[in-house]
């Protein structure tokens, strides 16, 4: 689901005469720069994770899960497919420019949500008890008397605002500046609640949709160029970047290494399902989700060290993918829980 590449300079655009006049990066700056990425994917996967066991039991309507069955799971890479293509035949046809306003518009507004959200547990924290936290509701209804039907019927308060605010000049700083810094605040923000809130429902499920996706990167990205020329083509907080030649030029460094959302939220919500086995199990242990949780390290560790090694990009779901499923289901069989990992349902 994307993948991780190297030496995207200026958000995408590749130097002239290929290689030549090419910022080349110091040994210092690029192991920087990937070891910020492993950082980077790290997080949104633990904390999701741990976020999403209280969510499965939360009553709240903003909190509630989207769950994935096993039929959304076979079908996700053909929609993930097509989708991939048509931005593909959209960036050859029409004019990249205004492809990204359009997009950075659609992303603005989703950024703005997504980072509130995950502020807002951290300003519950820090906010001032003298200060006064008003309540609010935005309520739209449709009709009148009896045939009076709610559209809209949200629940907020002083604290909320405060994050919206802080997260609206984000917004525009990504938008007027493209920045990698706001990209990465957004990038963070998506795929933290990407891994909260998104739950397969069991491991058979989650076994189909990272087969499918599996054979979705490996395709899009070896067998064609589509996968690639999206990603850098595509100005959109759906990856997260670190430039390689920070310590030479600093926060207006430009050569930049990558890591698309995908792989970080598709093996999160997979690593989240193993944490609530782990819950479910009533052991005190959190076994599973350990194990899964370092797989989940070596196989992007992995993916870096052959990318770096053999310059080209690669699709991280080849090596993610076998090591988070690989591990969880090899210890489960020597622990005799196999049957009872695969019968299990989500908490």
């Amino acid at each position: 689901m994307a993948d991780v590449e190297q030496n995207a300079a200026g958000n995408g655009s590749d130097a002239v005469n290929g290689t030549a006049g090419r910022f080349v990066s110091s040994a210092e700056g690029t192991a920087l720069a990937y070891g910020s990425l492993l950082l980077m994917a790290l997080l949104p996967i633990f904390f999701g994770a741990l976020k999403s066991v209280g969510c499965s039991k939360s009553k709240s309507a903003s909190d509630m899960p989207e769950t994935i069955t096993s039929r959304d799971a076979a079908r996700f890479p053909i929609i993930a497919s097509c989708t991939l293509f048509g931005l593909y035949l959209f960036f050859k046809i029409f004019s990249q420019e205004y492809i990204n306003l359009l997009l950075s518009m659609y992303f603005f507004v989703l950024g703005i949500l997504a980072l509130s959200h995950t502020m807002s547990p951290f300003m519950c924290r820090v906010f001032p008890a003298n200060v006064p936290n008003k309540q609010y509701q935005l309520l739209f209804t449709q009709g009148s008397g009896e045939s009076k039907e709610e559209i809209v019927n949200y629940e907020f308060d002083t604290k909320d605002l405060i994050c919206l605010g802080i997260s609206s000049v984000v917004g525009v700083w990504y938008v007027l500046k493209k920045h990698w810094i706001a990209n990465n605040l957004f990038g963070l923000a998506f795929a933290l609640n990407g891994v909260e809130l998104l739950h397969l429902n069991n491991v058979s499920t989650g076994c189909i949709l990272l087969g499918g996706l599996f054979v979705y990167d490996v395709f899009w990205v070896f067998g064609t160029n589509v996968m690639v020329t999206v990603a850098k083509s595509f100005e959109a907080p759906i990856k997260l970047v670190f430039p390689q030649d920070l310590l030479e030029k600093g926060l207006d460094a430009r050569n930049f290494a990558m890591l698309g959302l995908g792989d970080i939220v598709i093996p999160g919500i997979f690593i989240a399902l193993l944490l609530r086995f782990d819950v479910s199990l009533k052991k005190n242990t959190r076994t599973y989700f350990y194990t899964s949780f370092l797989a989940y390290i070596f196989g992007l560790g992995l993916t870096i060290f052959v990318m770096h090694t053999f310059k080209h990009a690669q699709p991280a779901l080849l090596y993610l993918v076998p090591a988070c499923v690989g591990f969880p289901v090899l210890l489960a069989l020597f622990k005799g829980e196999l049957t009872e990992m695969f019968s299990t349902p989500s908490i």
